[in-house]
């Protein structure tokens, strides 16, 4: 009888099915950043066999909107992971690892924006792209020189100005309803508006065209579009921006649009008819990832 159980024992496990790897979403990790003197949390999802391989992978930074946003968000309310997981096993993706990088202030303060505080208290993008960066490329299996930006409102805003001011290191962004206030917007929020969103990135206390400051020159997409490296931007449509019809930052962004179209930088520009909000962003996951993969396998365009 033994002998029969070894048997049928050793048939099992010839025919079982061989064991799957499965992508995992990890939250919570967190890298050290000199620059600010804080550890800075990420959330990670992990394609299938890329812990323990010798494979290296390209990588996404994920940008989360303002307000109430949060890392978590592109996995629990945009389902991110879930996309992923059926793009790369249906084959119209190659694998990536995505980093959903934490842009809040610590104190819940005004929007980071992901970029440096106007005054220099708190430099996000420097220590984003000089500690945080570095240290989670080193951490896990990725591929030199392949990575792109990804952002929603706020992260959207972000990402364009990432690709903009450093086609050297990102090579391509989406950009989903981003966050872009035209000047008469500016103008109109009111000073609790204000302080909330960009007390720290252009300066506080500031009302009328005192807020039309150099620093926002600097830092909006549509006006950095004139003076970007257009001859490296234009060879590829590397910047996809998706907005909707309803959106509040409609008209921001169609001026965005038309500021790339006026200095040649190839671009992907799409309107639905949607709002600013989650059931939005979730249908454009898709065409965006789409586009990422494209830019990121170096063909797209060419």
């Amino acid at each position: 009888m033994t002998r029969i159980r070894l048997v049928l024992l050793t048939l099992l496990m010839a025919i079982a099915p061989p064991t799957v790897s499965r992508a995992e979403v990890r939250m919570g990790e967190t890298v050290f950043s000199p620059v600010l003197g804080r550890a800075l949390s990420y959330d990670i999802y992990l394609p299938p066999g890329s812990e323990g391989g010798t494979r290296a992978y390209p990588v996404l930074y994920l940008l989360h909107g303002g307000g109430t946003g949060q890392p978590s968000d592109w996995f629990t309310l945009a389902g991110i992971d879930q996309v992923l997981d059926r793009l790369i096993a249906q084959g119209r993706i190659r694998p990536l690892i995505a980093v959903a990088p934490d842009g809040r202030r610590p104190d819940d303060g005004p929007a980071s924006y992901f970029l440096d505080d106007a005054d220099g208290a708190a430099r996000w993008q420097t220590a984003f792209l000089d500690d945080a960066m570095p240290g989670i490329e080193a951490r896990h299996p990725v591929l030199p020189g392949r990575r792109a930006v990804m952002g929603i409102s706020m992260g959207g805003f972000a990402a364009l100005v990432y690709r903009l001011e450093h086609p050297d290191l990102f090579a391509g962004a989406a950009a989903l309803s981003p966050a872009l206030r035209t000047d008469e917007q500016l103008l109109a929020l009111s000073p609790g508006d204000y302080a909330d969103r960009f007390a720290t990135l252009l300066g506080p206390d500031l009302e009328g065209a005192a807020r039309l400051t150099d620093r926002w020159a600097a830092v909006r997409p549509a006006a950095m579009a004139a003076s970007a490296d257009a001859a490296r931007l234009a060879r590829i449509p590397s910047i996809h921006v998706q907005t909707g019809s309803d959106d509040s930052f409609f008209e921001g962004t169609a001026q965005l649009h038309i500021a790339l179209r006026d200095a040649g930088i190839r671009h992907r520009f799409r309107v639905i008819e949607a709002g600013h909000d989650w059931p939005a962003w979730r249908s454009m996951l898709e065409d965006a990832l789409l586009h990422v993969d494209a830019v990121l396998s170096r063909g797209y365009g060419e």
